[in-house]
Formats: structure tokens, C-alpha cells, sequence
């Protein structure tokens, strides 16, 4: 979360170490591709984790340390989300918090071009161009604050648009449905 009276502090202690933490959200999305990687085990998650987090996998760690020290990196950084706001889903994508209503409004990985193109649309940020540079935390107060007339948003609108009911409406009820069904999620993260 950005705090706009202080500066992003991404070093961390651990054990007497001081390291670097890359939170670029390149690298961070790479991490949520490596956490729902179902052929990589906990220990394997951990130790590639560590890597792409602090560039170090704790070697001299037992392997349960590796673990208790990733799970722990991510909670106080990435995950911090979770426990200060608004849920986050494995993926970093805000889940929704209104109305009991679980359904998924996007997915950063299926919607990546609509939010390329609407992040150059709105700021004139290339994110290709920005990898290993913005930080997770700006990234997504960006990805938040997207105009309305930005593609991402109006697909966004589509997915969350009710369907009109009474007479006369059946023409605007199967447009609508017919939209949502073109920028349905596949669910395949």
C-alpha cells in the first residue's frame, strides 16, 4: 500500500542481512505465475520465491526456514494487502468486497492488453518498457485509478453490468448478454 508520507522501504533484515526486495510488478506477477504453478512443489516455490524476491535462496537455511521466511516475506510485502484492505486473490487481483458478490471482475494475466493499452491511453506508460522499474504498490494505485473511458474499464463495466428487466428489453438483454459472453474470463490463470 502506498503511504504518501514516506518513502517505499523494500529491504528487509533477515538475520542480520540486509536485502533488497525487487517488488517491480513484473517480477511480482512472475511470482503469482510461480505460485499457481501446480508442478513446482512448497519447498520449490519457496526457493524460487526467495530468488526472485531478495536474489538470494538461503542456502544454509533448512528447508522449512526457507518456506517460514518466503511465506513470510510475502505476507508483510505483497500480501500485506490482504490483512490492510481489500482481499487479494493469488494473483494480486483485488477480490470484490461489496454486496457477497464472489465473482472474479478480472484477471491481470487474461485482461493484460486491455491494461496495456489503457495504462499508455490514460498515462502514456508503456508497461513493457516500465518492467523491473515500477514498483508492485504504484502499479497497482495506477491500475485502480484508470479512467472510465479506458478499455479496461469499460470491459470491466460489461463483466458487472446487470441485465435490464421488463418488457421491451429483451434486444438490450441479449446485446448485453452477448457482450458479456465476448469478454467472459476463461478462468485458465
Amino acid at each position: 500500500m502506498l503511504d504518501l508520507a514516506y518513502p517505499i522501504d523494500d529491504s528487509v533484515d533477515i538475520n542480520g542481512h540486509t536485502y533488497e526486495l525487487d517488488l517491480s510488478f513484473d517480477n511480482v506477477l512472475r511470482l503469482f505465475d510461480l505460485l499457481n504453478d501446480d508442478e513446482v512443489d512448497d519447498l520449490g516455490k519457496a526457493e524460487l520465491g526467495l530468488l526472485m524476491l531478495i536474489n538470494d535462496e538461503l542456502a544454509d537455511y533448512e528447508p522449512q526456514d526457507k518456506v517460514d521466511v518466503f511465506v513470510h516475506l510475502f505476507k508483510s510485502t505483497i500480501g500485506k494487502e490482504t490483512e490492510d484492505n481489500q482481499p487479494v486473490d493469488i494473483e494480486g487481483n483485488p477480490m470484490p468486497s461489496n454486496s457477497g458478490n464472489d465473482e472474479k471482475v478480472y484477471s491481470i494475466k487474461e485482461d493484460a492488453e486491455y491494461i496495456f493499452a489503457s495504462f499508455y491511453q490514460d498515462y502514456r506508460i508503456d508497461l513493457l518498457e516500465q518492467q523491473g522499474i515500477l514498483h508492485w504498490n504504484k502499479f497497482k494505485a495506477l491500475l485502480g485509478g484508470l479512467k472510465k473511458d479506458t478499455r479496461f474499464k469499460e470491459i470491466l463495466e460489461i463483466r458487472q453490468m446487470d441485465l435490464p428487466k421488463g418488457k421491451g428489453s429483451s434486444k438490450q438483454r441479449e446485446k448485453i448478454k452477448e457482450l458479456k459472453k465476448q469478454y467472459a474470463l476463461k478462468g485458465d490463470d
